[in-house]
């Protein structure tokens, strides 16, 4: 047990108290794979905590030890009242209009979950639809995605308890305000689809084995039809490949409600086959997929479809993207380019009205063109800086566009652009307890070891930049599975920055920042590329004297938790405190759940020798190096995550507590009802982000003491 520290004790002392952590079962587990033992000794914490009375005993009393050292952090509870400060504003989601209705989420400031909201015209008055702040006590159960049906009649919406990955699909008849009887279970990992008002696309996996919810492999997805007011029990199977059960399959219908598309994919890998069927005939063809796209070479993504016409991105020649399209109603259909590929990576595309909005990557930042649909370039929408722009929402005919741009420094503003004059005006924009102004956001770029030129933005107190102060900087980086990594707010980051701290996001290789070479230089054999360039962004703010010399924080999620824990083996010199979240730590097992399987695209198969030798080398939890002073860590993770199975994350902490690594804190919290990240309530949020902070800041340097 710790040493016991009460609830009210003084603020940690210069040298810190001695942690005694709990108990770890050591087990002689080994083994032998491509010539070289490998010891395993925590491999018990796998098991479902739900299912293992020893594990959920472990979970326990880690986290007794973990609360009873942050109790006694001074910043704790300054940073929850000012995170909670932060957090306590009005926002929305970009409204969604069907039937002449505008639906949209809303959350007045501090509640658990954001309420779904629909207004007739514009300027009507708000109704509320859905409260998921009612569903749960503990606000657990999340409004997930939602979608209305063409004629703006129903709401089909997805629920998430827990944070799992696993959905319940249920309707809402919008008139009346009442749930229909219609209940799809085991979705995951499913788009939400319409086929006119009669019923819905979804896709799902076969029910799991008891007690295997939340381990169990996902294989053999499939795309169904399920018609409103029956059982799931009679939905028709639209679309699976029994004979590759590792393929995946989601379904998008265009917006006349002509097309059915079903994409599949083989993992996570950006690589798609392509099949539509014509729901006009239906009645004679049934539900025929006719094959567009085969061979899993590129990626294609539907933007909408008119007629015969249907419109794609794709990196097929053109690795930063471009958009083609294809008449199906033509005696003999052919691609042709519509918007050519540019210098600048396109990250989204939309139809609306009669013209293409397209979305582009510039350095990591948004910006976004207008183009006529056969292609000539008309209009620029004005962005407001470095930032991120989302949505561009609508449909063929439509006359405005809407669209949500943020930043570091300002929350997400939703606005809506007249399509015919070019006219911005707000939808709604957020009220702020601070001064946007007051923080200057830059981007430097840094060189990594090899030679690259590496984009990173550093968010910090004007006035701290202008003084050109070293101030406690949190790194954050992710760094794999072609995902960008753009400016956003967060309340989290931002009592960060109000605490005197500054902010680095390291767009390293691995995402997609720069299109698939960006993406194809930091995986498989590359993926060292990931930690080097981490790396370097350390460096880099430390030898610019951004950082202070012992003031470094890290911190990364999921696969970021992972360049997490690869990164503190690699430089444990350089970082001074690390906070790793739900992170893939054990790279020699990570496909045997769940997910997992999909992520051999980025990181290789553990069972083929050459991948291995990789994965072996930086795998976090065998590589931890005994008698080497490692800096403060904290590991989070949450027993509910379905995604990352949070024993990767029970055996790494095991591992760091067993080890001789110094007398540095290596904790590890584990969240109740929560699961990787989405849907989690407010409150959770808030108390997750102040036990993070102050713990880093306790470890940096960075004193809430002296903030005003």
């Amino acid at each position: 047990m710790a040493n016991p520290v009460s609830a009210g004790a003084a603020p940690v002392p210069a040298t810190n108290p001695a942690i005694t952590y709990p108990q770890t079962r050591r087990d002689n587990v080994n083994d032998v794979l491509f010539g070289e033992t490998i010891a395993d000794p925590y491999r018990w914490l796998e098991n479902d905590v739900r299912n293992t009375p020893e594990v959920a005993d472990w979970v326990a009393r880690e986290n007794v030890v973990t609360d009873a050292y942050l109790r006694t952090l001074p910043g704790r509870a300054w940073f929850s009242e000012k995170i909670g400060q932060l957090m306590n504003y009005e926002r929305f989601s970009i409204p969604v209009k069907a039937g002449g209705q505008y639906f949209y989420e809303r959350n007045e400031g501090l509640q658990n979950q954001p309420q779904l909201f629909v207004r007739k015209g514009l300027n009507g008055k708000p109704r509320l639809l859905l409260d998921p702040v009612q569903w749960s006590k503990d606000g657990t159960s999340a409004l997930d995605a939602w979608k209305p049906s063409p004629d703006g009649r129903y709401v089909l919406y997805s629920v998430q308890e827990d944070g799992s990955d696993w959905r319940r699909l249920e309707v809402l008849d919008v008139r009346t305000g009442k749930r229909l009887s219609d209940t799809v279970r085991w979705a995951k990992f499913t788009s939400l689809a319409w086929v006119g008002e009669e019923g819905f696309l979804y896709s799902r996996f076969p029910e799991p084995e008891g007690g295997q919810d939340f381990q169990a492999l996902n294989y053999n997805q499939a795309v169904y039809f399920h018609r409103l007011g029956t059982d799931q029990s009679v939905d028709e199977r639209v679309f699976a490949t029994p004979d590759h059960k590792e393929r995946s399959h989601t379904a998008e219908v265009t917006y006349d409600g002509r097309w059915a598309v079903i994409t599949s994919a083989i993992g996570t890998d950006s690589k798609y086959e392509v099949h539509a069927i014509d729901l006009a005939k239906r009645a004679q063809k049934g539900w025929f997929a006719r094959p567009l796209i085969t061979g899993f070479d590129n990626a294609w993504n539907l933007i909408e479809g008119t007629g015969g016409v249907l419109w794609f991105t794709t990196n097929e020649d053109a690795p930063r993207f471009r958009i083609v399209a294809i008449d199906l109603d033509a005696g003999a259909p052919r691609w042709y380019e519509v918007v050519r590929q540019s210098p600048e990576t396109i990250n989204a595309a939309s139809l609306v009205g009669n013209r293409l909005v397209v979305s582009y990557l510039k350095d990591a930042a948004s910006r976004a063109l207008i183009f006529e649909l056969g292609g000539t370039r008309v209009d620029e929408i004005r962005l407001n800086g470095l930032g991120t722009a989302n949505g561009f929402t609508g449909k063929p005919g439509d006359p405005e566009t809407f669209y949500s741009f943020a930043s570091f420094n300002r929350p997400a503003g939703i606005y809506r652009m007249d399509l015919a004059t070019g006219r911005m005006q707000p939808f709604a924009l957020p009220k702020l307890t601070f001064d946007p102004d007051a923080y200057a956001v830059e981007q430097r770029f840094f060189t990594s070891k090899d030679g690259t030129n590496v984009p990173m933005f550093v968010v910090r107190k004007r006035s701290v930049a202008e003084a050109g102060k070293a101030v406690p900087t949190m790194l954050y980086g992710y760094g794999g599975f072609d995902v960008s990594v753009t400016p956003g707010f967060s309340a989290v980051r931002m009592a960060w920055l109000e605490a005197g701290g500054a902010f680095a996001l390291a767009n390293i290789r691995g995402g997609g920042e720069y299109g698939k070479a960006w993406h194809d230089a930091g995986r498989l054999a590359n993926k060292q590329n990931v930690f080097d360039d981490f790396i370097a962004a350390g460096e880099y703010l430390k030898r610019e004297g951004i950082t202070s010399p012992d003031g470094l924080a890290i911190e990364g999620r999921s696969n970021g938790g992972l360049l997490m824990g690869a990164v503190t083996n690699q430089r444990p010199d350089l970082f001074n405190a690390v906070h790793a979240a739900v992170g893939v730590m054990d790279m020699l097992r990570f496909d045997r759940w769940t997910a997992g399987r999909y992520w051999v695209d980025d990181y290789g198969h553990p069972d083929r020798k050459e991948d291995f030798t990789i994965l072996r080398s930086y795998s976090p939890y065998h590589n931890i190096r005994a008698g080497v002073d490692y800096p403060a860590i904290i590991v989070t993770t949450a027993d509910t995550d379905d995604r990352v199975v949070p024993g990767h994350s029970f055996k790494y902490a095991a591992a760091l507590q067993a080890a001789p690594i110094g007398n540095k804190p290596h904790l590890i919290r584990i969240e109740t009802g929560a699961g990787h990240g989405s849907g989690k309530p407010t409150d959770k949020q808030i108390a997750e982000g102040a036990d993070v902070l102050a713990f880093l800041a306790r470890w940096t340097g960075l004193d809430v003491r002296s903030e005003k």
